[in-house]
Order: structure tokens, then C-alpha cells, then sequence
């Protein structure tokens, strides 16, 4: 018996909605139901949203950013019926205001997100560290944070000449950010 699983166009995910209060993400329209997370996962995305939160009301920048409400979307080979929603997502407070009366995603034709935050757990490791790697590329997203406490690592992957450039930083090496170069945070402290 073959099952085949029906393919969901962009604008019907927007729109899709089965009563059972699963949050999903699509990956080449499909429905990826996404898991609640560990404490610790929780924990990690509350604690490094606020400190991105606090570094942007430091700098005066007219940005904010927003965990687990804003979605992506993202191409995935020639096609455009992938929306990721990343842990924490920084964008400006035009993008953000922008939403108020629409789907709280980021479209394909408007300006990326000033950068997003993946934690990596055990079900989305591939996912953080190759599929969105090459998906957050393509957007022009100019940086791209991976926390990896499997690992206990945080990955900083900065956008040059459309491909990320990976520093990876573990214990108390101070974390290095083109986006919030007053960041005083260790890998350590982040995990």
C-alpha cells in the first residue's frame, strides 16, 4: 500500500489551520510538526532573546527581536514552499509593525532578517546545521547563530560573498558578532 502525503502550496500553509494547536513548519510542502523542546532548550532561546533584546535598546537600534513568532520563508531547491521559524528571529520594528494585521512570516521578496537563532536538539541537528546553513544563505540573512548544547558550542556563521563563514566558540571564548559588536556573552553563558 503506497501512501502519498499532499503537497501544500505556501499561501495554503498560511492558512492551514487543524484545531490540535501544532505549531509547523513547512519543508517542501510539508507539514514538519514542531516539537515542544526541552526546559533547557526553552531556557537558552528566553535567556539569549533577552540579551539581544537588552543589546538592542543599548545600541538605540529600531530593531526587537521576537522567539518562536516569527516564520520564514525560505527556497529550497528552485522553489519557494519552505517556511522555517526559527528559535529567535531579529528583524526591524517596520518589518515587525508590518505584521500587525497579516501571517507573522518574513516573504521571500521583502528584506531578510537582520539574523536568526537556531538551539539545535536532537530532532532538528541535520536540519540547523545543513538545510537552513543553505536556506538562511540564500535569503541574505547576515547572520546565523547555531547553540548547540549537544555539543555544548555555539556556531556564529556571518554572510560573505553569499556563503556563511562558521566561527565556532565553546566554554569562555567571547562570542564575536557583526550584528551586536558590544555582545559580551561567552559560549559558556549562553548554554
Amino acid at each position: 500500500m503506497t501512501t502519498t502525503t499532499r503537497k501544500l502550496t505556501f499561501e495554503t500553509y498560511l492558512q492551514y489551520e487543524d484545531g490540535s494547536n501544532t505549531r509547523y513548519e513547512l519543508v517542501d510542502g510539508e507539514l514538519v510538526a514542531m516539537s515542544v523542546g526541552t526546559g533547557r532548550h526553552g531556557r537558552i532561546i528566553k535567556a539569549v532573546d533577552d540579551a539581544l533584546n537588552e543589546v538592542i535598546a543599548t545600541m538605540e537600534l529600531p530593531w526587537t527581536s521576537q522567539r518562536l513568532t516569527v516564520g520564514v520563508q525560505s527556497p529550497r531547491g528552485y522553489r519557494w514552499d519552505t517556511c522555517r521559524i526559527p528559535d529567535i528571529t531579529v528583524l526591524t520594528l517596520e518589518q515587525w509593525a508590518d505584521m500587525d494585521d497579516r501571517e507573522a512570516v518574513v516573504l521571500a521578496h521583502q528584506s531578510p532578517p537582520k539574523l536568526v537563532v537556531e538551539v539545535v536538539s536532537t530532532s532538528t541537528q541535520t536540519e540547523d546545521y545543513r538545510a537552513k546553513w543553505v536556506e538562511y544563505a540564500a535569503l541574505d540573512i547576515a547572520e546565523y547563530w547555531i547553540i548547540d548544547p549537544l555539543q555544548m558550542m555555539v556556531t556564529i556563521c556571518v554572510l560573505e560573498a553569499g556563503r556563511y563563514r562558521d566561527t565556532v566558540y565553546r566554554g569562555d571564548n567571547v562570542l564575536v558578532s557583526p550584528t551586536f559588536p558590544i555582545l559580551q556573552l561567552t559560549a559558556g553563558q549562553m548554554l
